[in-house]
């Protein structure tokens, strides 16, 4: 197969399976988002990073690979905003962990993906290993806030919580296991505070406030898609 048949073909399996609904999800999850954003006046780089995001996590819960190619995009956003933001926990997840995660990601959905239905083969952990990581994902949030507020971070554990959280949300995620989304919804809840705090305060991101608030409803819709699909281990 040429080069330019293997991007049609890719293009076309990225798009495979997709219902009535997600067309619509991802249109009124796109639209909210621009709007506010022209609305409030954000600059391209939030809006980018905003819209990218979206799609990166509407793509995740319908196992397609190109969710990696606009995570990596959101992902370099994403840091400049937090960084102007002084999230630093949010700077140091995105830059160390994000960005490589990305690659190992696409790597690893490709060696498991489903023929007939291009989406990629989901699984779920049992309730032992569910209450082990969680246990572990609790104890990193108080030592990573303390670490945080030495260096004079905003909103310490705030912003520890969202970046344990999506350390092992991001793991989960790449194994393909549907409790991913059971954390990511920890994240977004967190994220969408932290954001709305800075909001509040005078913040110029409103774009990111949306992009969090969207991807919240996105992950409970997508732990209920999972869920239903995927095979316990």
């Amino acid at each position: 197969m040429t080069y330019c048949g293997k991007i049609k073909k890719f293009m076309i399996d990225e798009f495979a399976g997709w219902k009535v609904f997600d067309y619509i999800w991802i249109f009124i999850a796109s639209a909210v988002i621009l709007g506010l954003s022209l609305y409030w006046e954000d600059d391209l780089i939030g809006i980018t990073s905003a819209l990218t995001g979206v799609w990166c996590v509407i793509l995740t819960g319908n196992g397609k690979r190109s969710s990696f190619i606009f995570g990596m995009v959101n992902v370099l956003c994403y840091i400049f905003i937090s960084w102007k933001a002084s999230f630093y926990g949010e700077v140091m997840l995105n830059a160390l962990y994000y960005v490589p995660m990305n690659v190992v990601g696409w790597i690893a959905w490709t060696r498991h993906m489903n023929q007939q239905t291009a989406e990629v083969k989901k699984k779920s952990m049992k309730i032992n290993v569910q209450v082990i990581v969680y246990a572990l994902t609790l104890l990193s949030i108080f030592a990573y806030g303390f670490i945080l507020k030495l260096l004079g971070g905003n909103l310490p554990f705030i912003d520890s919580m969202s970046t344990m959280v999506s350390i092992v949300a991001q793991i989960l995620s790449v194994k393909r296991y549907t409790e991913q989304w059971v954390l990511w919804i920890v994240v977004d809840i967190v994220s969408v505070i932290m954001w709305g705090i800075n909001f509040a305060r005078g913040g110029e991101s409103i774009a990111t406030l949306a992009m969090w608030s969207v991807y919240l409803v996105n992950a409970i819709i997508m732990y209920l898609k999972w869920r239903k699909e995927a095979k316990n281990v």
